[in-house]
């Protein structure tokens, strides 16, 4: 009886946090849940598709692993002795075949999704693009505008339905570089170039972060990605240009040093080509001939 109780309770109890789990993913907002972007989109898609598929074999487990415990426990005086019984083809087909279909399901779309979702792969909708290039630093993040010719500390604004090419590096110990509602994410490390395509379909404002464990004043390396209409973004940019502060290659080499929960700060660019400078910083110097 104290056996049978036992399991009930266990039973219950796993059924309470599976409800809690369903309500609180309904009355709380989860970033990778709620997107607001294509790349969002799909990949919440891929996402809930990959897991529903894993559940096929999750659950069934978790339920004979209940099932088994109560039916060939010691308590239970009614479960048929069966010593010599030792193979079952309907059971060797079932426990190997179905993993085995759902990992060939899940390799194709592994195979689909990472030509789809290549974060190197343009965004194309036939509208031009906007540049960002994003530098993770110790322990906040720089944005530079190169065509609006303006520096942002921890904000970004862009305009919806634009695609936005950012262009990632870093002056700091590793990072990465995450926006959940609009997608993500990719690591940004000293000396390396790379790339990231986004796009935001709904005007607001998105936290961003950096999703990789980077020191003493990781926690407040956030910042605000504000999606908004042209013309805001066209009179925002324009307002940035009349910051009192110039951003150069001096002035960045001053930014570097650690610092947290830096507000947000608007640069002048001295050089467009600053982003090329700060890859370039740590690149062993060329022999003379």
């Amino acid at each position: 009886m104290r056996r049978k109780l036992l399991i009930l309770l266990v039973t219950l109890l796993l059924l309470a946090i599976t409800a809690l789990a369903f309500l609180y993913v309904g009355t709380h907002q989860v970033a990778v849940l709620d997107p607001k972007g294509l790349i969002a989109v799909k990949q919440r898609k891929l996402f809930i598709t990959s897991s529903l598929l894993m559940l096929i074999v999750v659950i069934p487990v978790m339920v004979m692993t209940l099932l088994f415990s109560w039916k060939y426990s010691a308590y239970n005086k009614k479960a048929k002795y069966s010593p010599d019984w030792e193979h079952s083809s309907l059971a060797e087909t079932l426990w190997w075949g179905v993993p085995f279909l759902i990992i060939i399901v899940l390799a194709i779309i592994t195979w689909f999704s990472s030509h789809e979702l290549n974060p190197f792969k343009p965004i194309e909708n036939g509208k031009k693009p906007l540049t960002i290039q994003a530098v993770a630093l110790q322990w906040k993040w720089l944005f530079i505008y190169p065509e609006q010719g303006i520096a942002t500390i921890n904000f970004i604004q862009f305009p919806k339905e634009i695609p936005i090419n950012f262009e990632i590096s870093g002056d700091a110990p590793m990072n990465a570089f995450w926006i959940p509602q609009l997608g993500g994410q990719i690591y940004a490390m000293p000396s390396m170039r790379t790339k990231l395509h986004l796009i935001a379909h709904e005007i607001g404002e998105y936290r961003g972060s950096s999703s990789n464990f980077s020191g003493k004043g990781f926690a407040g390396m956030t910042f605000i990605a504000k999606a908004s209409s042209e013309e805001d973004f066209t009179k925002w940019a324009q307002k940035a240009k009349t910051a009192p502060a110039l951003l150069s290659m001096q002035e960045f080499n001053r930014l570097v040093a650690p610092t947290e929960y830096v507000p947000v700060t608007y640069y002048r660019l001295a050089d467009t080509r600053l982003f090329d400078q700060i890859v370039a910083k740590y690149d062993p110097p060329k022999k003379k001939p």
